[in-house]
């Protein structure tokens, strides 16, 4: 299908869709009905402009009456009413089946000609041990702060001082000054 085939026939085959589609909510059918009736008179009239605005009718109906309208209206009213669509709703205008089949054909290798690289992401050069080693210090820090009142822990200070003789300067002070409160608390 090309730029140039009749839309009168893609109206025809996109009906189905647009009917059952819910994106087309009454207020996207009255924008479109409005917009038809405002630019292009000859298309809809005031007349049928009310009719397909007409509240008490069930949004799905009144769509489908539309687009049976315009169907029978001609390949200009059926152009009209593509263009209106794209304007006021281009992601249900590019879901339509006949723009899907548009740009497969357009391109039938499409979903084949894109190249799968998995993304690296590198947080850090250090590897797995650097991380290994990151976790077992938070998970120390954590065992020291949630148990540091208890009995099982009571000689953590000394140890806390000693292990902290490898660390850096912020860690050092993290783990003497646990240490010293501890030893305060006792």
């Amino acid at each position: 299908m090309t730029d140039i085939d009749d839309y009168h026939e893609q109206l025809r085959r996109d009906a189905h869709f647009l009917c059952s589609d819910q994106r087309m909510d009454t207020e996207l059918v009255d924008r479109l009905v409005l917009q038809l009736n405002r630019i292009h008179p000859q298309i809809l009239n005031d007349k049928e402009a009310h009719r397909f605005r007409n509240l008490s009718v069930p949004t799905k109906v009144r769509l489908a009456e539309l687009l049976k309208h315009l169907h029978g209206k001609g390949e200009e009213a059926c152009h009209e009413f593509y263009r209106g669509l794209h304007i006021h709703a281009e992601d249900v205008y590019s879901s339509l089946p006949t723009r899907v089949t548009q740009r497969e054909m357009a391109d039938p290798k499409w979903t084949y000609n894109v190249a799968i690289y998995p993304d690296r992401y590198v947080l850090n050069d250090y590897g797995p041990l650097f991380f290994l080693s990151c976790f077992s210090f938070v998970v120390g820090i954590a065992m020291l702060y949630y148990y540091r009142e208890g009995e099982t822990l009571r000689c953590s200070g000394p140890l806390l001082q000693r292990s902290a003789a490898r660390l850096s300067e912020g860690a050092k002070n993290v783990l003497i000054s646990c240490a010293e409160v501890g030893k305060q608390k006792k």
